[in-house]
């Protein structure tokens, strides 16, 4: 608040505004519970409902005492340690906690480099350690019944029920308390979620135990075992909380995985860069020092440290991580240079122009991460069905327990809280919790022996509505490096002898075209001697002495600046230039001899990849940051009618967004760090095994081999599981649909039947095993694309 009249909304967090009735932080740009106001002044909320409660009652949420404004020094920092729900981008605070919403954990809103442990992450790893650990026991214990002999049974059995308790209090009590805390969120924020079950149904399992171990005489007759023991459920609530916990565990673990991704990406720009004073003078400074207008010196074979414009001398830069595109770029005086590009064999002076979070690496990541948060996991079906299904079991353990204590035979309390447990016992969220993690545990397995690595759930559920794929060119469509393709000879010269020559030379060349020459001269036999009086022509090619006969390789460029006659090539190199090959000219003896012409190659199986994809009627588009006229060579050799060339990372997440905003379900594969805001922000981004690590973090799917037919299997598994998935659900619930009202006392006004909880406990059982056995199926599916040699094969 400020100290006005009419107090605006609080800002802890610049740009956001805090929630009056709940204190959530919320951008009031995207504020889901919309907007209102009050005494000239409007006010964002994070729910409708939220909004609902302050109409009604205004004066209750703004008279609060104003505070003074955050100094700047408190602002920086706040902005540095801000956090924000993946799921719901609305939810943002100071420092990590979890999603009143959700429950998932909160992560940093902004990337940094540094890598420090994630506290979440810490937290959750140790209280599974410890759970896991004090587990082991209880579960041992629980399950001395069931071995040969009962002889474990006949040594434990008089300790059992108390060592159960010593031992599973601290797992529910202490591992569990995150998820009972985001659970009573949850019902304070009218929210139902997963945790709200898991809250329920492992505090019912414990509080129930607790109860018949203390108290075992209020439990009616027919709630104990053929032995008149009474039955425990510390094994339950103790594994519930366990699983659950590791389950934390590993998506924390995995999202880390992810932000230390984006920190490498970061960490392609050099620490240090090196300034020219005004006086000539050079010195080494951290890279956050540099201020714009800094003329920077960049030598050979350094990264460029921050974004600008090239003010003398020349290089060729290695634009490959923002463009996609395999060759070095030639840069002179005027020429934009991008921070973390590579540079080359030469050096040159920069003027910085954008710095810090302005620069275009720090935009990508920015892009990842952003993009990464709109996409929302599969588990929100789970989290749907348990906005009306937590309420039902609730009410229903209400009215059950109102029924008894009332109506019911004596001990009427005992019955009405026996029965009132029962009901909260058999809706435990075991089978629910299963049922989408045991489908995707499975069909991850299957897909990994496919050579299709699944990141996560969403992917999987998004695949099969896909419509669209958005595809990059280079290392995607095609293998990604230059190769050699094609050498053209001069009138009375040998292939081999030019090809030889030119590869001698290129050897004393750093040039990724150079060991591309050397490599395909390898490879045909051609021999190779050492080259001298080796000279690098920044821009436009290397010259020397082989066996003593002077040898050139370059452009026309070079040509003319040596004398060398190149009209009888002229006209062919023209022509392999147009159909996306860039081509050389060989001058040996001061005469034109030949081309040798570098490519990269498509693909051999993304052909038959694209027409499988087109047969199910998915849209293909390929973007690339190449020139138009190479995208024109491959989209035609391939049959692909939309494209666009030159376009930078975030174009190709904005043409992403564009389909989306047409209602359309995208598809982006890729391989490159170009291509990590598309991969993000796509519903699937799928990633070439042989690419970028940022881009395999950045996408949900990984094909192993990079080639694209894995796209099919990729899809095949995905209706697959979906419909294991739903399978599982429905099992999950049926025996919750008849367990429940029987739990509830149901059959005992016709009957006399009641359901005990040691039963309640088996149909529980009975539905996870139904979910498992169900979910196991699919490692016998069959993935291959119709057609294939592997078709029919498991």
């Amino acid at each position: 608040m400020t100290a006005s009249t009419h107090p605006t909304q609080s800002h802890d967090v610049p740009g956001l505004v805090r929630d009056p009735v709940c204190g959530m932080m919320v951008d009031p740009a995207t504020a889901r519970g919309g907007h209102a106001e009050h005494d000239g002044t409007t006010y964002a909320f994070c729910n409708p409902k939220c909004r609902a409660k302050f109409v009604a009652e205004p004066a209750k949420y703004v008279t609060v005492a104003p505070v003074a404004p955050p100094s700047p020094a408190e602002t920086t920092e706040s902005s540095s340690g801000t956090y924000t729900c993946p799921m719901h981008p609305e939810v943002v605070q100071v420092g990590p906690g979890a999603c009143p919403l959700c429950g998932m954990a909160l992560e940093p809103k902004q990337i940094t480099l540094d890598d420090a442990p994630d506290p979440e992450y810490v937290d959750m790893r140790r209280r599974f350690v410890v759970s896991a650990v004090l587990t082991a026991p209880v579960f041992a214990l629980a399950m001395a019944e069931m071995l040969p002999g009962h002889l474990l049974g006949q040594v434990v059995r008089s300790h059992s029920a108390l060592v159960q308790l010593v031992l599973a209090t601290p797992v529910v009590l202490w591992g569990g308390w995150p998820f009972f805390v985001r659970a009573l969120a949850s019902i304070r924020n009218r929210s139902p979620n997963m945790f709200t079950l898991i809250g329920l149904g492992a505090g019912a399992a414990y509080g129930f135990s607790v109860f018949a171990l203390l108290l075992p005489g209020q439990l009616p007759h027919s709630f104990r075992g053929h032995d008149g023991s009474v039955p425990m459920y510390f094994e339950a609530a103790s594994v519930i909380t366990t699983l659950v916990l590791l389950g934390q565990v590993l998506e924390l673990r995995a999202r880390h995985a992810t932000s230390s991704a984006l920190r490498a990406l970061l960490g392609l720009a050099p620490k240090t860069a090196r300034v020219l004073a005004d006086d000539g003078s050079e010195r080494d400074v951290a890279r956050d020092s540099v201020t714009i207008g800094d003329r920077l010196r960049v030598r050979p074979g350094e990264s460029v440290p921050v974004d600008g414009v090239v003010l003398e001398g020349e290089s060729s830069v290695d634009e490959s991580m923002l463009t996609g595109e395999a060759f070095p770029v030639r840069k002179t005086a005027g020429a934009k240079v991008t921070g973390g590009t590579m540079n080359g064999p030469g050096g040159f002076v920069m003027r910085a122009e954008r710095i810090g979070r302005e620069t275009l690496l720090a935009q990508i990541v920015e892009h990842v991460a952003e993009a990464q948060r709109s996409r929302a996991p599969i588990q929100n079906m789970a989290d749907a069905v348990s906005a009306w299904f937590v309420p039902a079991v609730v009410v229903t353990a209400l009215v059950s327990a109102l029924a008894w204590g009332v109506f019911g035979p004596e001990p009427r309390l005992a019955n009405a809280l026996v029965n009132a447990v029962a009901v909260l016992i058999i809706a435990c969220p075991c089978a629910l919790g299963l049922a989408t993690p045991i489908s995707i545990v499975v069909a991850m397995g299957r897909g990994a022996t496919a050579g299709v690595l699944i990141r996560d759930a969403a992917a999987l559920e998004q695949l099969a509505d896909v419509d669209t794929l958005v595809i990059d060119k280079t290392g995607t469509l095609t293998e990604g490096k230059p190769r050699l393709v094609d050498v053209i000879t001069a009138s009375g010269h040998e292939a081999s002898v030019v090809l030889g020559l030119a590869a001698s030379l290129e050897r004393s060349s750093e040039h990724p075209l150079a060991a591309a020459i050397v490599a395909g001269a390898a490879e045909r036999g051609a021999a190779m001697s050492p080259a001298t009086d080796f000279a690098s022509h920044t821009g436009r090619g290397v010259s020397g002495t082989v066996s003593g006969r002077p040898v050139a390789l370059g452009n026309e460029s070079l040509m003319t600046e040596l004398g060398v006659d190149a009209t009888e090539l002229a006209d062919r190199a023209e022509a392999m230039g147009q159909e996306g090959r860039t081509v050389m000219f060989v001058a040996i003896d001061g005469l034109a001899s030949g081309l040798v012409a570098v490519a990269d190659p498509i693909k051999s199986t993304t052909p038959a990849a694209l027409e499988a994809l087109r047969a199910e009627g998915i849209r293909v588009v390929m973007l690339t940051g190449d020139s138009r006229a190479t995208a024109e060579v491959v989209a035609r050799r391939l049959g692909i009618e939309e494209f666009e060339a030159q376009v930078t990372p975030q174009q190709k997440s904005e043409v992403v967004a564009r389909f989306q905003r047409e209602g359309r379900v995208v598809a982006m594969a890729g391989d490159g760090i170009n291509d990590a805001p598309a991969l993000a922000r796509a519903n699937v981004g799928i990633a070439m095994g042989t690419g970028t690590d940022i881009a395999m973090k950045s996408a949900t799917i990984t094909l192993v081999k990079g080639d694209l037919d894995g796209i099919v299997r990729a899809r095949h598994l995905s209706r697959a599981t979906l419909r294991n998935i739903r399978q599982n659900l429905f099992f999950a619930f049926v025996y919750n649909a008849v367990g429940v009202p029987v739990a509830a006392g149901a059959l005992y006004p016709v009957f006399g039947l009641l359901l005990s909880p040691m039963i309640a406990s088996a149909a529980m059982s009975m539905s996870s095993v139904s979910v498992i056995a169900n979910a196991l199926r699919l490692r016998s599916i069959d993935l291959a694309p119709p057609g294939s040699l592997d078709a029919g094969r498991k």
